[in-house]
């Protein structure tokens, strides 16, 4: 496998299980604001996109008053109203400290806006182990490349030094746009089947895979 300089995470489904508190707080949100509560994986199948293009495709001909309200409401549920634990994945840690002491560069990119990266990255105390971060609010939605393009500029990194992990189809089409080696991994949203569709190098059922895969001399406890 390439020596890659740079391993791109993205957050929800790859590093963080927080897929059942999205799906929650979403049609928490939506009886709340008495509109139609959206079935578990139409949900799903929306994670990892800006929360606004979210919306947009879950409620389709809603009122601007109406998405603002949901907007709103979903932000409350998911911080304060929902009690659907959200930890990081097993190994998670383990993976991240294994990465940096063996000199790679680290970064996130997400569908979170800054605001809920920097309230996770507190919660999980991991903002330490990276070197750059991509947000929804600050970049085109994936599966648009700006993200990872952004990335790349500002750690002065080359496409081929690069890999993208994530657990969606917008997270491999986002790498796969950029020119950037990409690896699904299978504990968040879409299967095997569906990330195979993007040409990853790899999928992976567990970060302690991902972490062999990645450094394949380093053993792990």
């Amino acid at each position: 496998m390439t020596e890659y300089k740079l391993v791109i995470f993205d957050w929800d489904g790859t590093l963080m299980d927080s897929i059942a508190r999205i799906v929650s707080s979403m049609q928490a949100a939506a009886h709340h604001c008495q509109l139609t509560i959206p079935t578990d994986n139409s949900v799903k199948d929306t994670i990892g996109l800006s929360l606004p293009k979210v919306l947009d495709v879950l409620f389709p001909g809603a009122s601007q008053t109406d998405i603002a309200a949901l907007l709103e409401q979903y932000k409350f549920q998911y911080v304060e109203g929902n009690s659907t634990p959200a930890p990081l994945f097993e190994h998670a840690l383990l993976l991240l400290k294994a990465l940096i002491d063996n000199d790679k560069l680290l970064a996130v990119a997400t569908g979170k806006g800054r605001e809920g990266l920097q309230r996770v990255f507190s919660a999980s105390q991991t903002e330490h182990f990276f070197h750059a971060s991509r947000c929804a609010d600050e970049a085109r939605s994936k599966p648009d490349p700006q993200m990872l393009l952004s990335l790349l500029e500002e750690l002065n990194i080359t496409p081929e030094q690069a890999v993208m992990i994530g657990d969606t189809s917008y997270d491999m089409q986002m790498a796969q746009a950029a020119g950037i080696d990409r690896i699904g991994v299978t504990l968040g949203v879409h299967d095997r089947a569906i990330l195979n569709n993007f040409q990853p190098i790899a999928i992976v059922d567990s970060l302690a895979e991902l972490q062999q895969l990645l450094l394949p001399l380093i053993t792990h406890r």
